[in-house]
């Protein structure tokens, strides 16, 4: 546990510092980092940009179906979205696909326990070698810096050299720091003690984060300050829920680009009214706790007149729900936004089967629902 070769060079000499508590914020360098970090204050090196030799960061790290990866190594990355919306198993099926790769994970929990990561993973089938050889699950209870908790991570990470680092509760981690979650200060603080340094590592870090509750004005942001998305240096994905997920539920998420630093990655995406472009559907069909099927599809370009699918959707939940039939200004009223796309959305539902009309008072025309229309369907 103490090999000097292992030891983080700007954690300390060794154990006594840690004890004292004499340990300032950690930068997890592995072990043949060089002894003098080079001076970021000095001009940058710009002739592999100016000779032609540079090369863009590409995402290596998981897969969508088509072989498209989803994110960048040695970057900050955040998947975010609505509790049981998919976010623990999207990054899960990245882990599966790098342990699949012969490659290495820490997963980093602050809410869920290992057998519920573990057995997540195992339903997706990664295999119980892979997972004993190349995983690790950490469940911090209490904050880094305390006692050899910095020493602990550290040397995890440098064993396994992992590929892929998720981060699961950043509300929770940031209150087991004494940090606020809406302090921007504090945001970037957390992301110096703990994200950055395990990316300069070389891992892909990607925290793992709700959306504010309110869904006309959240946008691009988690919930908290809003360094949550300016601070990344990878991609956020926010994953808006179509279907739960849960054991035997099908769950469906459509997967959506709010940041690409890079730039890498919108090219293998489709643009959206709402700014965020479409990158994939994520579909987990939970057959029982032990076998789980998780796909991510692209997105396909439809050919034909434009099909507003959810509004769609938010028409057929109104109609749904109205205690009787409703007339046009009802639906509206309900639904919000643009008016026109509303008729679209309508004269779809109508034209499908989903949606009966008939004779109301003063020439008006009441809507009722005949089934359930289902974005994804």
């Amino acid at each position: 546990m103490t090999n000097p070769e292992m030891w983080p060079e700007d954690w300390g000499a060794g154990p006594p510092d840690v004890l004292r508590g004499a340990v300032p914020e950690p930068r997890l360098a592995v072990a043949d980092a060089p002894a003098v970090p080079v001076p970021t204050w000095r001009p940058r090196d710009l002739q592999d940009v100016l000779d032609g030799t540079y090369k863009a960061p590409q995402p290596t790290i998981g897969r969508r179906d088509d072989g498209v990866p989803l994110f960048y190594a040695g970057r900050m990355h955040s998947v975010v979205g609505e509790s049981e919306g998919g976010k623990t198993w999207f990054a899960l099926l990245s882990v599966a696909h790098e342990l699949a790769a012969g490659n290495a994970v820490v997963f980093i929990d602050f809410e869920d326990d290992a057998p519920g990561v573990v057995g997540r993973l195992l339903a997706l089938g990664a295999s119980v070698k892979d997972i004993s050889d190349r995983f690790a699950c950490i469940r911090p209870e209490e904050p880094l810096t305390i006692g050899l908790n910095r020493l602990e991570i550290g040397q995890a990470l440098n064993d396994l050299r992992p590929t892929f680092v998720p981060i699961d509760g950043v509300t929770e981690g940031m209150a087991m720091h004494g940090l606020e979650l809406k302090d921007n200060t504090d945001v970037a603080k957390f992301g110096r003690m703990l994200l950055r340094p395990i990316a300069e590592m070389g891992a892909a870090v990607t925290t793992l984060d709700h959306v504010v509750k309110d869904k006309e004005g959240r946008g691009r942001y988690a919930i908290g300050g809003v360094h949550k998305l300016n601070g990344l240096n990878g991609a956020m994905y926010v994953l808006e829920n179509r279907s739960p997920f849960g054991v035997g539920c099908t769950g469906k998420s459509t997967v959506r680009i709010a940041k690409d630093r890079p730039g890498q990655l919108r090219r293998h995406a489709l643009p959206h009214s709402s700014g965020l472009h479409w990158f994939a559907d994520f579909i987990l069909k939970s057959h029982d706790p032990t076998f789980t099927e998780a796909s991510l599809y692209p997105p396909v370009e439809h050919e034909g007149p434009f099909r507003p699918t959810e509004v769609m959707k938010k028409v057929s939940d109104a109609v749904a729900g109205a205690a009787e039939p409703l007339n046009v200004r009802g639906i509206e009223a309900r639904v919000g936004g643009k008016k026109d796309v509303i008729a679209t959305a309508l004269a779809f539902l109508v034209d499908e089967g989903f949606v009966e009309v008939k004779p109301g008072p003063n020439r008006s025309k009441l809507h009722s629902l005949i089934k359930a229309f289902e974005a994804g369907g």
